[in-house]
């Protein structure tokens, strides 16, 4: 069934599956992010995160999105929906942030600084801690690769709505969801190669396992599609995804390059299958973000080094994963 399977059998099979209106649900899902600070600059940062494409309006519920508030008198009464607290001032401020740290939410302090070198903590700051950034101004390049990237991992739950109300985290937003899903679908394909590669599941399940990882991967990757298109601000159709199956079909037979190496190389193909399946889906992730952002496809050149340097990350991931599970045997 794996190796006579079509694109086009294996496509019908997956739209079958799309739930269209868990999209629909998670674009709806509330959010808050608390500014505080300099005035000038929650000013600047707020008009920042509601700035958008000149020929796409931003939706008008955008702005109940970011909550100014004076952390002294703030009180945490009804903050659920609160993801983040953003404090904005310049070198030499030192705000009290203890009445925020209730919250137990990320607190991202940035200081404005254009005399300073940038700087931010690796990761986001744990729930109810203040992690530190200082960069040149609130620009989209200065704030893209941390804080906008900490926002959104503090926003897990609500990505989608998130990129929908604020233009300029969508990028950071779609960067997000394609690691999601390619953690996903490098889970699928691992369980699956380890039915093939165990003797009896491997004879009785494997046509079934290979099928299966199929449909369930292709299924990942086009759910991405729908959740990176609704983050841009469209609507989820899956008429109009066939525009993009394009880089979906090199995705289709990158698996296939997969079972068949991993029946070449027993030992290696567990963690090969996996590489692969997680690259193919961080090329369709970054390719569907790269169509939106350019209004064309990246080419075969450009998805061949994201593929290729994707793939050799998490091969080494991989191989260290099943070489850790063998020595706990």
């Amino acid at each position: 069934m794996a190796t006579t399977m079509g694109a086009r059998d294996l496509f019908r099979m997956v739209r079958q599956g799309l739930d269209v209106r868990s999209v629909h649900a998670h674009v709806r899902r509330p959010f808050r992010f608390l500014l505080c600070g300099d005035p000038g600059h929650v000013a600047e940062f707020r008009s920042l995160l509601l700035s958008g494409p000149s020929e796409e309006p931003v939706p008008t519920d955008a702005a109940a999105c970011l909550e100014t508030i004076f952390p002294h008198t703030f009180v945490a009464d009804g903050t659920n929906d609160v993801r983040a607290v953003i404090f904005l001032g310049r070198r030499g401020d030192t705000p009290n942030l203890e009445p925020l740290r209730a919250l137990k939410v990320p607190i991202l302090a940035i200081t404005v600084d254009a005399d300073s070198l940038p700087s931010a903590p690796a990761s986001m700051p744990a729930a109810g801690n203040a992690g530190e950034y200082t960069v040149p101004a609130l620009t989209r390049e200065a704030l893209r690769q941390r804080v906008f990237a900490h926002l959104v991992d503090a926003s897990r739950g609500v990505e989608i709505a998130v990129g929908r109300r604020l233009p300029p985290l969508r990028e950071s937003v779609a960067a997000k969801l394609t690691r999601d899903a390619a953690a996903n679908a490098l889970k699928v394909a691992i369980a699956s190669a380890v039915v093939d590669h165990v003797p009896v599941l491997g004879v009785v399940l494997g046509a079934v396992a290979s099928a299966g990882d199929m449909v369930a991967i292709t299924g990942i990757q086009m759910m991405l599609m729908l959740h990176i298109e609704a983050a841009y601000g469209r609507d989820p159709d899956v008429q109009r995804m066939w525009q993009l199956l394009p880089v979906v079909g090199a995705g289709f037979g990158w698996r296939a390059l997969a079972r068949e190496l991993s029946g070449f190389i027993p030992v290696a193909g567990i963690p090969l299958k996996g590489a692969i399946a997680y690259a193919g889906t961080i090329v369709v992730g970054e390719g569907v973000t790269f169509f939106l952002e350019h209004g064309k496809h990246m080419s075969k050149g450009q998805a061949a080094q994201i593929y290729e340097r994707t793939k050799e990350d998490t091969l080494r991931f991989a191989r260290e994963f099943v070489s850790k599970l063998k020595n706990r045997e």
